[in-house]
């Protein structure tokens, strides 16, 4: 820690300690981060700087004296949740003005969402964005001690730092980023001016944060980047590396990009034991057309290509995959090609999305002729196919027995527990509490559009 840092760090641990003697608990942060695993995994840090100086945590913003909204800025719908969850909290803000309010993340990144904050949204107190987080100590301590809104989107990249402490909210699954930012720039994506070049950690800082998380109990690691497979020190590798580390877990990441994806990495997920036997690999449209409006520098020729040697190694490999609807200037005939993709492809599932226009990006420029209307009409069509298409092809597990990592309770009953399998496909079986955050064996006796339902052997 800097001798700046650690100036701002004992101010604020002074004042925390100083509340808690007058109030005989510490002060409480409440979290929230919205959007991705990478948002969720930075909600956990922004944690675990705040516990070093004397913060605990609460689930409630109602006895919270400081509240976070970590924020993703990908679709529109996610900014339109945060302003108005925001907004709610103006007249909390009245009753209780040494409430401290702080929006973060990417959405918070972006000029024009930081001036609409600054203009509109009076009661927030902090606002900093992606590359603002090692200087969280100063910016907090000068709202407390100066009484002043401080704004920081700074775009200074700063090294990665790897001596930090992650609270994480989960007992049995961890995120674990091994890089940051993205290189791509598609045409529709705002990721790239909001989180910056591409940056990757050392190899070894990433195998041992996975050994210390396996040797606490972890059993399901995810490695975590906006394209693992432009990994600087070889993801393929790298997966190797952590495959050989002793313990029962197992290890997913996100994720993928088509362009990049090889042979070599579809080699790895098959040979090595820890890593589960799924590929999320966005295509997000089956038109050669919109892929390169969309610069995604591939066509469905090349995607088709990664999926037949996957499937011929494995003719029941695992694929999921995102697609957007409605992307300027698509035709209907063209959203077509994409339900064309999903019938050859055969995913387990899809996430698919209608698009949204992100102000700065590329995409935003073009003319959009489809209207709202028609986007949804399609986004219903391609999910009605993909509904029956999952129907069909999740029946290849039943009969089978599979490895489920139970999760908590499931959707049927306090009786029923829900997991996945390797192929990351929900599983619900009846079964007692205490299995969970435990790997166990349940053979599958139904498919359904969504889930596999099974009993425990």
């Amino acid at each position: 820690m800097s001798e700046n840092n650690q100036y701002y760090s004992q101010r604020l641990l002074e004042h925390n300690i100083k509340y808690l003697n007058e109030n005989s608990r510490q002060p409480l942060v409440y979290l929230k981060s919205f959007g991705c695993q990478q948002n969720v995994s930075d909600g956990e840090k922004i944690k675990g700087m705040l516990s070093k100086v004397g913060y605990d945590f609460t689930d409630s913003t109602d006895n919270a004296q400081v509240i976070i909204y970590n924020t993703c800025a990908v679709r529109e719908n996610a900014e339109d949740r945060v302003f108005g969850t925001v907004g709610d909290l103006k007249h909390v803000k009245e009753q209780n003005p040494d409430l401290i309010i702080g929006v973060c993340g990417c959405m918070a990144q972006q000029q024009h969402i930081a001036d609409k904050i600054k203009q509109t949204y009076k009661q927030v107190d902090l606002v900093f964005g992606t590359f603002a987080y090692n200087d969280l100590y100063k910016m907090l301590w000068e709202v407390i001690d100066k009484r002043k809104r401080v704004f920081n989107i700074t775009e200074n990249q700063v090294d990665i730092d790897e001596d930090f402490l992650q609270l994480r909210d989960d007992k049995f699954r961890a995120f674990v980023p091994i890089m940051y930012g993205c290189n791509n720039f598609c045409t529709y994506c705002i990721v790239p001016y909001v989180r910056g070049r591409e940056r990757s950690r050392k190899p070894e800082s990433v195998i041992s944060e996975v050994k210390k998380l396996v040797s606490e109990g972890y059993k399901e690691i995810t490695l975590l980047g906006q394209n693992v497979n432009s990994y600087s020190y070889g993801f393929p590798k790298l997966l190797r590396e952590i495959n050989k580390i002793d313990g029962n877990f197992r290890i997913r990441f996100m994720s993928s990009h088509p362009k990049d994806a090889s042979k070599e990495l579809i080699d790895t997920i098959l040979e090595c034991g820890k890593v589960c036997k799924h590929l999320h690999l966005p295509v997000q449209a089956g038109s050669d057309r919109i892929l390169k409006a969309m610069n995604r520098k591939y066509t469905v020729d090349e995607y088709m290509q990664i999926i037949e040697y996957a499937r011929t190694k494995a003719p029941e490999f695992s694929f999921t995959t995102d697609l957007i609807v409605g992307f300027p200037g698509e035709t209907y005939e063209e959203f077509c090609m994409t339900k064309d993709i999903i019938r050859k492809v055969k995913y387990d599932n899809i996430y698919s999305f209608v698009y949204s226009k992100r102000s700065g990006t590329k995409a935003a420029e073009l003319e959009d002729n489809i209207t709202d209307k028609q986007k949804g009409l399609w986004l219903r069509e391609l999910l009605l196919e993909q509904r029956e298409i999952t129907s069909e092809w999740l029946a290849r597990f039943v009969g089978k027995t599979v490895t489920v990592l139970v999760e908590g309770e499931g959707r049927k009953g306090s009786d029923y527990l829900t997991g996945k399998n390797d192929e990351n496909i929900i599983v619900e079986f009846k079964g007692n509490k205490n299995l969970i955050g435990e790997f166990i064996q349940v053979r599958i006796t139904k498919a359904m559009n969504w889930a596999l339902e099974g009993e425990l052997v």
